[in-house]
């Protein structure tokens, strides 16, 4: 082995697509399992508009970040490689292969974070070399690379963990994992409504890393993430091949607004740059009126698939990502299929036996409350309690003619005037106040911490479910006579005392 090919160690490589799953990532990996180590094994760092591949990054949650590299040198070609003196590396320990990501991930802590960030430490994964045949190597090689940062191929998962943790003591001011790994791996990352980051679950890591395929479905319970991971998967679609187009069906023109404004907050969060004219976001019915123009039929106000559209075949988008698909016509799912055909669908709903995302994140602790008594009377007393222990963020869901009884009602006893929520209308002429008013038609993609159901005998399953979890913190159902949707939600999910 001549000496470029032991210097060529020390300069930038081409990332490998995958890295190999070597018998000593495979005992990290197993490492674990039984400690507070974190592998993660080919990922990307975005960065502005580039992509940084790695292909080992370790955390360990005490100490901070370990980077490896793989290296299959053999015992037989490195005793015979002759350095004269490692000095001779002009700044070699800044010139590691892996020094590179590691200026990386401190840039990227540095705009996020304003600091460097958690410690970074450097270990090679040597495959092919033992640790007795180390010692018996020239002694200007283990002066280039010492054995206390090189991992051998007979070393136990013992032998690992230790040689890991003698980088550094325990530290107490490391920051939570959730803030490490946020920063630094943004398609890993959901943020919520307070513009906290919280890291994916591991199944949603597995919907984000696996190639979508010609009709993907991605199905989970209320409040399991899934509208969060359609827009970090359509960021990453853009990001690793930036001439893809996709288009995302959301239902109301304010919830098209509203999932926007998500997608602008991950992106200026994240410091990512991408066209955002590549990922467009309509409704239904915009998508339809599109598909009509292009065969010279009229504009439709409702979901009605013409037949003429199930004839002609038109290329809207390289992918097509129809959010809440349950609560869509099954003709207009079936058309999907067919628009698609030569390109990629991906289905979003909440109702599969066996779901992709079997976690719900979002109402571990809420309240539920079932009333059985006069709910209009009910309501106005839920509405005033509320207002009067200065609770925030109140939505009251009920159809038309109990919306207005009710606001008839309040003005004589509230000071606090109503907003009404009008999904067809843009977000920037909504009124988000404290108290809400919406039908069950326009509450996609809202949030609250208080939500008052009405009406529930006359609202599909569909909405019923939806709306019951819109809710944070509490759930109150008000109704005069049961039927069998609300035995069923009592049943599910009632925790107070019925009145």
């Amino acid at each position: 082995m001549n000496i470029s090919s032991l210097t060529s160690f020390f300069k930038k490589k081409p990332a490998q697509l995958t890295t190999l799953d070597t018998i000593l990532i495979k005992r990290l990996k197993s490492l674990s399992k039984e400690s507070n180590l974190l592998v993660f094994k080919d990922v990307n760092i975005y960065h502005h508009a580039s992509v940084y591949k790695i292909g080992l990054i370790v955390l360990d949650s005490l100490r901070g970040l370990y980077l490896f590299e793989s290296k299959e040198w053999t015992y037989g070609e490195l005793k015979k490689t002759d350095i004269q003196k490692a000095q001779k590396q002009e700044n070699s320990n800044d010139t590691l292969a892996y020094e590179n990501t590691q200026n990386i991930i401190k840039q990227k802590f540095n705009e996020l974070t304003h600091n460097d960030g958690v410690p970074i430490f450097n270990y090679l994964l040597m495959e092919n070399l033992t640790a007795d045949e180390y010692e018996h190597l020239n002694d200007s090689f283990k002066s280039l690379l010492p054995q206390e940062k090189i991992i051998f191929s007979d070393s136990n998962e013992a032998d690992i963990l230790k040689k890991l943790q003698s980088c550094c003591k325990e530290r107490n001011d490391v920051q939570s994992i959730d803030d490490i790994l946020g920063p630094l791996f943004m398609q890993y990352t959901i943020l919520d409504l307070k513009g906290d980051t919280h890291l994916c679950s591991d199944e949603q890591k597995a919907f984000i890393d696996k190639p979508l395929q010609p009709i993907t479905h991605l199905t989970g319970l209320h409040g399991s993430g899934k509208s969060n991971l359609l827009l970090l998967k359509s960021i990453v679609e853009i990001l690793d091949e930036k001439s893809k187009t996709i288009i995302i069906l959301k239902a109301t023109v304010l919830s098209c607004d509203i999932f926007k404004k998500k997608l602008l907050n991950i992106i200026e969060h994240a410091i990512i740059e991408i066209d955002l004219s590549s990922i467009e976001i309509i409704t239904p019915i915009e998508f339809l009126n599109r598909h009509l123009l292009k065969v010279g039929k009229e504009r439709i106000e409702h979901i009605v698939v013409h037949p003429k559209l199930m004839k002609k075949s038109y290329h809207f988008a390289d992918t097509l990502m129809c959010d809440d698909s349950d609560q869509l016509p099954l003709e207009f799912i079936e058309y999907l299929n067919h628009i698609q055909k030569k390109s990629v669908l991906v289905l979003v709903s909440t109702l599969n036996t066996i779901p992709n995302l079997s976690k719900n994140f979002r109402i571990l602790n809420r309240t539920v409350n079932f009333h059985n008594t006069n709910p209009h009377a009910k309501a106005l007393h839920l509405i005033s309690t509320f207002l009067a222990k200065k609770f925030k963020n109140i939505l009251i869901v009920s159809n038309a003619m109990s919306r207005e009884k009710l606001k008839d009602d309040l003005t004589s006893f509230i000071e606090e005037t109503p907003a009404f929520i009008n999904s067809d209308s843009a977000l920037m002429n909504q009124n988000f106040n404290n108290l809400l008013f919406c039908n069950y038609s326009d509450i996609n993609e809202l949030n609250t911490n208080h939500i008052i159901l009405m009406d529930l005998c006359f609202t599909s399953v569909n909405e019923i479910e939806y709306a019951f979890n819109l809710a944070h913190t509490s759930v109150d159902v008000v109704y005069e006579e049961e039927c069998e949707k609300i035995k069923e939600l009592r049943n599910r999910y009632e925790q107070g005392q019925k009145e």
